[in-house]
């Protein structure tokens, strides 16, 4: 049986491990007893205690594995990915690290190993339907946006954050990269918003992230961007918090110590930002493309709206993100995906056949587009 390796054992790590549970034999790693006693408590999985910021530790924990799962903090991802490519492991990783992957694309292919990156939600599966149609099609406009939110809205935030709050200050913070006339253009986090209604949910705020990232080397599409969604105000409240340099990285001394702002505010955010156990949160994903397909205009969109799982008790985003990954993860260990070097999820959607497995596998786990 093939033996598999999470490392990050957070709400999506866990439920990676546990669907590959059914089916192979599944490691999940962390640093903190109590995350690994939840994840093993519900899916009965083998669990280890090790600091995988510790080079050494970390690739002795990786060694005896035919695939990593990389689902740590976006801070660690980075050099995680780099350590488990040395050790020559094919590896599908979510931590949506702030670093240019193809960076270690030489070192991979080197190493013949198959990295398949950012692959969650978006990027991940939205990636994947692009890189689908851009292959059958002359796509001129991609557009996604994409959110996780709670259903009860609670003063003043509106918002629960179903994976590392560092990790959601970073699309706050880190500038939005879009394709405007076949140009990337900066523009600041946060910026452009607008109104948009979705049916079953209301209307929601969508606004200029850093999310096309890959897409922006690996396409050549004039007109491209990635938006986040959040309630109608929630912004405001986070300009308000960025204007005051609670965000700042830079250390500022109180009281004789030294501390990043920024570490103070996820500290602070973290109890107002958690989900309850079973709070009820919704993910919506809304896929546009646009161009010409047979020699005429078209149009496809997409729309995926996913709720709390209350019969397996697992939040939306981990579901879409989690069941994006492993269906990945198979692709890697049945051998259909054979593509060596760092691989973006849109190499994935070109193929035909991989494109159809990942969404057959959503299906099959109740994750459908409309």
């Amino acid at each position: 049986m093939k033996k598999i390796v999470v490392l990050g054992c957070g709400m999506v790590g866990s439920a990676i491990a546990g669907d590959l549970n059914k089916e192979y034999s599944v490691k999940i790693i962390d640093i903190k007893e109590k995350n690994l006693k939840q994840a093993s408590d519900k899916y009965k999985l083998e669990t280890e205690r090790a600091d995988l910021s510790n080079k050494s530790e970390l690739q002795n924990a990786v060694k005896n594995y035919d695939l990593v799962i990389c689902a740590v903090p976006g801070f660690m991802g980075f050099e995680t990915l780099r350590s488990v490519i040395e050790m020559k492991k094919d590896v599908v990783d979510i931590s949506f690290f702030n670093q240019d992957p193809f960076t270690l694309d030489a070192l991979a292919k080197e190493n013949n190993v198959t990295a398949i990156v950012d692959c969650g939600v978006a990027p991940g599966l939205s990636n994947i339907v692009l890189g689908y149609h851009n292959k059958r099609m002359k796509v001129i406009y991609f557009e996604c946006l994409v959110g996780g939110l709670p259903v009860n809205r609670t003063w003043p935030f509106e918002y629960k954050a179903p994976f590392s709050p560092i990790d959601v200050l970073e699309e706050y913070i880190r500038p939005s990269r879009i394709m405007e006339n076949g140009n990337i253009i900066t523009k600041p986090a946060l910026s452009e918003p607008e109104l948009v209604d979705f049916e079953g949910i209301g209307t929601l705020e969508a606004f200029n992230t850093d999310g096309l990232r890959s897409l922006l080397t690996t396409m050549n599409i004039p007109t491209m961007k990635e938006k986040t969604l959040r309630y109608p105000g929630h912004i405001e409240y986070i300009k308000v918090l960025k204007k005051c340099g609670f965000f700042d990285t830079k250390e500022i001394e109180v009281n004789g110590k030294k501390i990043k702002p920024i570490d103070l505010t996820s500290k602070l955010l973290l109890p107002l930002w958690s989900l309850e156990e079973g709070e009820d949160e919704f993910t919506v994903l809304k896929i546009t493309i646009k161009g010409e397909e047979n020699n005429q205009p078209k149009i496809y969109t997409y729309t995926l709206i996913d709720r709390y799982n209350h019969v397996d008790d697992i939040s939306s985003m981990s579901r879409i993100t989690g069941y994006t990954c492993t269906s990945a993860a198979r692709l890697l260990l049945t051998n259909k995906f054979k593509r060596k070097g760092i691989c973006p999820p849109e190499f994935i959607g070109e193929d035909e056949n991989c494109y159809n497995s990942i969404i057959n596998d959503l299906i099959e786990r109740g994750i459908k587009f409309k």
